[in-house]
């Protein structure tokens, strides 16, 4: 099964960063850290048949794609969690960060986890519900904890944020939970689109660079979905391009290919001066009529890249109003 280049760039960069400060605090005792409001026995439909969790979990492993912040919208503490962004401290972006309280997860290696850390911790339930659905992965976390991997019939790293929402609340006992978690995210993506009509149709991309060179994401990524709950389409162009996990690949010389209504552009690990200077980038028609973004904010990128309900508030804060400067009213 491939993963995306796209992610492998960025995300292995994270994992050898990480590797040096795997060893942090561990998180809160039972008392705090586990799903003693939930509703128990759960059971969870997944890639690698149903899972059931007997009883309330009291020590949560959260690894994959934004695991860890749905958990915490759950009140559910990780005492152990893979930082795919960097965000450091507890792993988590700062729209989320204060729901640790005093508690602090020990951090995971995220493409290649350390098993024996991950048993170290006693965990009663593993999340991998935003992973890449490797089987011999799964079976490994299996042999630690009951884990829960990624939806059934999912593909590597396309689990959207209604499923992983839905999946965790599930395993924490608590899908009513879930429901509400949703319902007000459509609410909140709704109200933007209602009140910029002109939205409604427009074509987007959105394309991320690395020093490996150029992606732009297909239908099932979680940055295209929060431009899509407020009216935007996918570019039919990228579409229709065959993609390798998540992204479609895009020769510097074809920038061409990024182009639509809308598009929406960030660098991983390079300087967005890498984007801005490239002559080809400039030439790009939504470029070339001010209607490209080029998001230079590390905590907006992170909040657009990690799509979980607690950073979407963050999103509509931050990015609406760039959206609204690039497509302004008629």
């Amino acid at each position: 099964m491939k993963r995306s280049p796209l992610l492998l760039a960025a995300a292995a960069v994270v994992a050898v960063a990480l590797s040096a400060c795997s060893t942090g605090a561990t998180g809160s005792g039972s008392d705090d850290s586990g799903a003693s409001a939930g509703s128990f026995p759960a059971k969870v439909d997944t890639k690698f048949g149903t899972v059931e969790i007997t009883e309330a979990p009291k020590r949560v492993v959260a690894l994959g794609w934004g695991d860890a912040e749905t958990a915490l919208s759950f009140g559910v503490k990780p005492v152990g969690a893979s930082d795919w962004l960097g965000f450091g401290g507890k792993g988590v972006g700062p729209w989320a960060e204060d729901l640790y309280g005093d508690s602090k997860p020990e951090i995971i290696e995220t493409l290649e986890p350390d098993y024996e850390a991950i048993a170290n911790l006693k965990p009663d339930l593993i999340l991998d519900v935003h992973g890449s659905g490797d089987e011999k992965r799964y079976k490994r976390l299996s042999s630690i904890a009951t884990t829960v991997g990624i939806p059934e019939g999912g593909e590597n790293y396309l689990t959207s944020m209604e499923e992983q929402t839905t999946m965790i609340g599930e395993a924490l006992g608590q899908p009513d939970k879930a429901k509400e978690l949703l319902a007000q995210v459509e609410s909140d993506a709704k109200a933007v689109a209602d009140a910029h009509p002109e939205w409604a149709g427009k074509t987007t991309t959105v394309a991320a660079y690395t020093s490996e060179g150029w992606g732009a994401y297909v239908e099932g990524d979680g940055r295209l979905a929060f431009l899509q709950s407020l009216g935007f389409v996918l570019s039919p162009t990228i579409a229709d391009m065959k993609p390798e996990g998540f992204s479609v690949s895009i020769s510097s010389e074809q920038l061409d290919l990024l182009d639509a209504d809308l598009l929406v552009a960030f660098p991983i690990f390079v300087e967005a001066t890498e984007i801005t200077k490239q002559p080809l980038w400039g030439q790009v028609p939504a470029v070339a009529a001010g209607r490209g973004i080029v998001i230079d904010d590390s905590e907006l990128q992170s909040a657009f890249s990690i799509a979980t309900p607690l950073s979407q508030s963050y999103l509509i804060e931050n990015l609406v109003p760039l959206i609204e400067k690039a497509i302004p009213a008629s």
